[in-house]
């Protein structure tokens, strides 16, 4: 089993591993409020920040799989996260068991394509690697260009759904 996030390039990403260094990037893209607006409605504190890195290297050690940070290759420059989970969520349809799919970005790489360029790496990964049957993503139903984003990658709606008490669409492919 793969214990530790591998590295992944595309045309002009780079997905590698998380570290403690990324922290800092990380905070900031998850404190903006631009950024948050659709995943949990609010900015994240310094301690969810670093909550959140810890879940990621765990995914990776306990299923296999699990989050990337995204870099620019040529600059090196922080854009997201990107990558598959298996939250456990207390969402009725179930999808607990079907890799999770997200991507979230620093504001200043919206618009870039580096969403669709960086999820199709993550997936075609999934799809080499995994083996799964399904792969799902969960989108808040106010986030069109994550629905854009997820309509690129194959995803197609199949329910929709209420989490945390927020309305959502759930996507499969």
């Amino acid at each position: 089993m793969i214990t530790s996030a591998p590295a992944v390039d595309t045309e002009r990403l780079s997905l590698r591993a998380y570290t403690p260094a990324d922290l800092a990037e990380s905070f900031a893209m998850w404190s903006d409020p631009e950024v948050t607006r659709y995943v949990g409605g609010k900015p994240s504190t310094h301690e969810e920040v670093w909550s959140r890195l810890i879940r990621y290297a765990g995914h990776w050690a306990l299923l296999g799989f699990g989050y990337w940070v995204v870099r620019e290759t040529a600059t090196g420059r922080f854009v997201g996260d990107v990558g598959l989970a298996d939250f456990k969520r207390d969402l009725e349809p179930s999808f607990n068991g079907s890799p999770e799919a997200g991507w979230v970005l620093a504001p200043w790489s919206h618009g870039k394509g580096y969403a669709t360029e960086a999820t199709r790496a993550a997936l075609a990964w999934a799809e080499a690697n995994l083996g799964a049957p399904r792969t799902v993503c969960m989108i808040d139903v106010g986030n069109t260009a994550s629905m854009r984003v997820a309509e690129k990658c194959g995803f197609r709606e199949w329910r929709r759904a209420s989490y945390k008490g927020a309305s959502a669409v759930l996507f499969e492919r």
